[in-house]
């Protein structure tokens, strides 16, 4: 199994770690009406990670589809980074949850130094997604997908309830 997978295993627990006790417990972000912002940028972080997780659970992708995989890297680049400014000015952190993000960030940078590594290997073959298997690691990544879309929605609905609730008032 290549090592990626147990880094992007690593990066699920701790954005899960993430969500509930920073997100839910402490923080209450679906409950407060200034967090709309930083709602859908979770939402959009939510989804990416459960095109990632699904993706890389199953197949290695070739050829030009090795694009499809570094798109979803970079465009998890772009959304953290818009979401430590809006983190910043919208609620002071607590200092668990900074530690939990610079974790997550040095995490998601072994993420994307491995698969780049994985990607440059695939991205001269036929273009394919190829099927492998991981045994229960594959199944993880799956449960972890699909996990990451429904708080994706949750999030997302939180966010245009938060959003009109703000508007509104």
């Amino acid at each position: 199994m290549p090592f990626f997978v147990y880094v992007l295993l690593l990066h699920g627990v701790l954005g899960f770690l993430d969500i509930v006790v920073n997100h839910e417990l402490l923080a209450k972000l679906p409950k407060r009406g200034d967090a709309a912002p930083e709602q859908a940028l979770h939402a959009a972080r939510e989804t990416i990670f459960a095109f990632l997780f699904a993706c890389l659970a199953w197949y290695e992708w070739h050829g030009a589809l090795a694009w499809w995989i570094a798109a979803l890297l970079l465009a998890e680049v772009i959304v953290s980074a818009y979401d430590v400014i809006v983190e910043g000015d919208t609620r002071v952190l607590p200092a668990p949850e900074r530690v939990l993000h610079l974790l997550l960030f040095i995490n998601l940078g072994m993420v994307i130094t491995l698969v780049a590594y994985a990607l440059v290997a695939w991205h001269g073959g036929d273009t394919a997604a190829v099927r492998v298997d991981y045994g229960w690691a594959s199944w993880v990544l799956t449960l972890m997908s699909a996990l990451s879309l429904v708080w994706a929605v949750r999030d997302g609905v939180a966010a245009g309830r938060r959003r009109q609730i703000h508007v509104a008032s």
